[in-house]
């Protein structure tokens, strides 16, 4: 089976949906010299043709629908609102699709947290398909993510690579947080089982496993 992995960024996502069977090329309008995928192609998602795929998968800039964008240092600025036009596109290609996110995307779907795959870190993120899909138990968040911080640490880089369960501000790290420039790249590498990325690219990627889950239940769909 072959899938699309449209704003594909280094491919946390097509590993996933390797692992579920899948042949994966990515696009991505950057140019990509990590990704993992089985081709790559340096192009425009929005335009790019969908003809010849089992899946496609999207997961658009996430910016301009994140809680962040409310920060008072970005509050200002204007994001790529990509999910809408992109839906468009998936719904008219006739092809099995999902659509990635964060939480406060306009997303009709599931919500996956690390904690469900018994990874480190929560990184929720929302899921839309035109497929129905099943969504595991949600572990109780038992770590509090930056207890006592400053809204104004992470702006300034207070505390540089020290993800915690406790932010920067504890020694506990059953919790990662993969975010900025706060965390450890072994931290990430441990919460994401990702190991072939920078730090950069690990504070934007999926987990695998999350994709992996999702394809495993499309594979099965699409026989």
């Amino acid at each position: 089976m072959k899938a699309l992995d449209l704003f594909c960024g280094a491919g946390g996502a097509t590993r996933g949906l390797q692992e579920a069977g899948f042949h994966v090329t990515g696009v991505d309008m950057a140019p990509q010299p990590r990704y993992v995928g089985d081709a790559f192609h340096q192009a425009d998602a929005m335009t790019f043709p969908l003809d010849g795929y089992d899946l496609i998968w999207a997961s658009p800039p996430c910016q301009g629908y994140s809680r962040l964008r409310h920060l008072p240092w970005l509050k200002d600025k204007q994001w790529p609102l990509l999910i809408e036009p992109m839906r468009d596109r998936l719904q008219r290609s006739g092809t099995a699709w999902v659509i990635e996110n964060v939480e406060g995307a306009p997303l009709d779907g599931i919500v996956l947290c690390g904690q469900m795959f018994n990874l480190p870190i929560y990184r929720h993120r929302k899921f839309e398909s035109s497929r129905f899909l099943l969504q595991p138990g949600h572990p109780r968040h038992r770590h509090v993510i930056g207890r006592g911080r400053m809204v104004n640490d992470r702006r300034k880089r207070a505390r540089p690579n020290a993800g915690s369960c406790a932010g920067s501000w504890g020694q506990n790290t059953q919790i990662v947080t993969v975010a900025g420039g706060q965390f450890k790249k072994a931290e990430g590498v441990r919460a994401l089982e990702i190991d072939w990325m920078t730090c950069a690219e690990l504070a934007q990627a999926i987990p695998p496993a999350y994709s992996r889950f999702i394809g495993e239940q499309l594979a099965r769909s699409l026989v």
